[in-house]
């Protein structure tokens, strides 16, 4: 048991590291656009917004906004209005296709976080992901303290470990995202399913509403072919007796012998 433990918690750590590798450099080239874009340029801002990844990265409304998550909702707006002016298509016509991107984007962002019900399920997300940051924390700190190494991690710096939660924060998002587009196409689906469902209904009743109808329609003329048939039958021809009590055989003739 204390094998296959061991053994999943160096792959944790394993994956983690790895994670932590892939977001160390567009981490330490966000840290870089953040002071250039403390003035908030237009360009600054549109060039942010559409760089390469962004797609990923805006799904995170905190941080298309630059707003720490404990920022109170009028703070937010404020920044969300400045910064709508800054990226507004009507503001940047030589850069009007990213810049409409990039306004999407904010608005995309205020949308998600203007009410309480939507700031605080992305303030869960977010305290969700420390929790998973302090919980891979300990994890390792065992590992280590296990092996007899040293337990200074370098998540406790503060920088490492807002990069950590930053990277994890991103994660959920797009996990959350995943979600949703994954119901949304089941819904679709189901929505599909019984379109085509009533339609097909609604074409068996159609079917079967003018066969009703011909039916009724040629009844007439069925009967008056039935009766016409009767009247043209040939001459000569022994009419049947209808003998009252359903039919009778014949009574059997009595065998005559030499």
């Amino acid at each position: 048991m204390a094998t296959t433990t061991d053994s999943a918690q160096k792959s944790l750590s394993a994956a983690s590291s790895s994670y932590d590798s892939t977001f160390n450099e567009f981490y330490s080239e966000v840290k870089q656009i953040e002071v250039r874009d403390s003035v908030l340029t237009s360009k600054q801002q549109i060039d942010r917004l559409t760089r390469p990844g962004a797609t990923y990265f805006n799904l995170n409304p905190f941080d298309v906004l630059q707003v720490d998550p404990d920022t109170p909702l009028p703070e937010i707006k404020q920044k969300f209005k400045r910064m709508s002016i800054l990226v507004h298509p009507d503001k940047n016509l030589e850069d009007n296709e990213r810049a409409q991107k990039s306004f999407d984007a904010v608005k995309k962002s205020w949308l998600t976080l203007e009410n309480d019900e939507g700031y605080r399920k992305c303030k869960e997300v977010v305290t969700e992901a420390k929790e998973r940051v302090e919980e891979g924390m300990k994890l390792k700190r065992k590992q280590l303290k296990k092996e007899g190494k040293s337990t200074r991690l370098p998540e406790d710096d503060s920088d490492k470990y807002r990069h950590s939660v930053y990277v994890q924060t991103c994660k959920l998002f797009a996990d959350l995202e995943r979600l949703r587009q994954e119901q949304e196409a089941k819904d679709m689906h189901e929505r599909k399913r019984k379109a085509e469902e009533q339609e097909e209904e609604v074409i068996i009743k159609k079917e079967q509403a003018e066969w009703n109808k011909n039916f009724e329609e040629s009844r007439t003329d069925r009967v008056t072919s039935w009766r016409d048939f009767q009247k043209q039958a040939p001459k000569g021809a022994k009419k049947v007796k209808k003998v009252k009590g359903g039919f009778r055989p014949p009574k059997p003739r009595p065998e005559q012998r030499d």
